[in-house]
């Protein structure tokens, strides 16, 4: 190998302070920057920490102090202290409208205070045909002394005024005690509508013309209390009833079978329930009853139609004794009496306004043992 082929395969010397890469050095500067926000970061951290245990620590504090009133107001509610109740109960609605529980309890409360008021010194309500235009808290005051009058009954209170003074408070501030005004306005529209429906339960003595019964109108009131609140047990059933009243009443002259069926439904739990016009689900049903075993007489379906008379003669009623002759041809020809009498006249009668058969005249042949079971 020649002597400049070897130089050729020899590393070269490299000169001092020319490297191929340089040594670069880390900027002091930017090592400061990185320290502070490392430090930054930690004393942030360190806050946000403490701040988050100290709010966790308030509001465990606060709901401590909400749930005592709770519990305090629903043991003034147990024990009758209704004005005690409410005093902790709007406590918690100002500070927490939505604590749990807390609205349901106030409506309860105010249901309990119309039927049993606490015997406290309430304001004289001012009545006037113009326009409320007092401050929101006297139109507020004067409807509470409305919900919490003693000495009247249910349906004698006025509660188109009480819905009236609730419209003004609301249009006159809308945000005023939110809760509470739903409370009221939940109160008075769900014993409005069970007023309209039922009002037998509250003034029984008074007749039937002079209650206005209404239960379209009813059912829309409960409907509406619907939306500040669930309704209780016994205004759901009541309205149930009456929409099944109605349902009954529409197969009225139509439909016999479907008659009976919707309103014994009805008179099983509600038997003097009625409509405008008066006439109670069991005096439906047994009409009902007389309407369909006529009906079954004119197509010779004699045993079908003891058996509606008995349905009818079931119900005490002195309306029963003009059919008892009838009743009597009847079971004769179902049970194949060959001495049965002649029948009564083929048209039985004409139907009144309320839809009750009544005989052309009154037939002279035996009665058979119709006594109430």
């Amino acid at each position: 190998m020649s002597e400049i082929e070897l130089k050729d395969t020899q590393p070269k010397p490299v000169k001092e302070g020319h490297t191929s890469v340089a040594k670069k050095k880390f900027p002091g500067w930017l090592a400061v920057v990185v320290l502070i926000a490392l430090i930054t970061i930690g004393i942030l951290g360190g806050y946000d920490s403490g701040m988050s245990k100290r709010y966790a620590a308030q509001n465990t504090l606060v709901t401590g102090q909400l749930q005592e009133q709770y519990q305090l107001g629903l043991q003034a509610i147990d024990a009758g202290q209704y004005e005690v109740a409410k005093q902790h109960l709007e406590y918690i609605i100002q500070h927490n409208p939505n604590f749990p529980g807390v609205q349901a309890a106030y409506t309860e409360l105010l249901l309990r205070m119309l039927v049993t008021p606490t015997p406290t010194a309430t304001l004289t309500p001012t009545i006037t045909p113009t326009p409320d235009t007092r401050s929101v808290d006297e139109i507020y005051n004067n409807v509470i002394a409305l919900l919490t009058a003693p000495g009247e009954d249910l349906c004698a209170r006025d509660w188109n005024g009480i819905l009236s003074k609730l419209d003004s408070l609301r249009k006159a501030d809308l945000a005023f005690r939110t809760a509470e005004v739903d409370g009221m306005y939940y109160v008075a529209l769900r014993s409005r509508g069970m007023c309209k429906i039922y009002p037998q339960t509250y003034e029984p003595n008074t007749y039937c013309e002079d209650l206005h019964i209404n239960l379209e109108g009813g059912i829309y009131d409960l409907t509406l209390a619907e939306r500040f609140g669930p309704l209780d047990t016994d205004a759901a059933a009541l309205r149930t009833w009456a929409r099944i009243y109605i349902a009954g009443a529409s197969f009225w002259d139509q439909d016999w079978v479907q008659v009976k069926d919707y309103f014994s439904q009805v008179m099983s739990a509600v038997p003097n329930l009625s409509d405008s016009s008066c006439v109670s689900a069991i005096e439906r049903w047994r009409q009902a009853s007389i309407n369909y075993a006529k009906q079954l007489m004119d197509k010779g379906k004699f045993c079908e139609a003891e058996d509606q008379l008995n349905d009818a003669f079931s119900i005490n009623n002195s309306k029963n004794e003009p059919f008892y002759p009838t009743a009597t041809y009847v079971y004769n020809e179902c049970h194949g009496d060959n001495e049965a009498p002649a029948p009564p006249p083929s048209d039985t009668g004409t139907p009144t306004p309320t839809g009750e058969v009544l005989p052309t005249e009154t037939p002279t042949l035996p009665v058979i043992d119709t006594q109430t079971p």
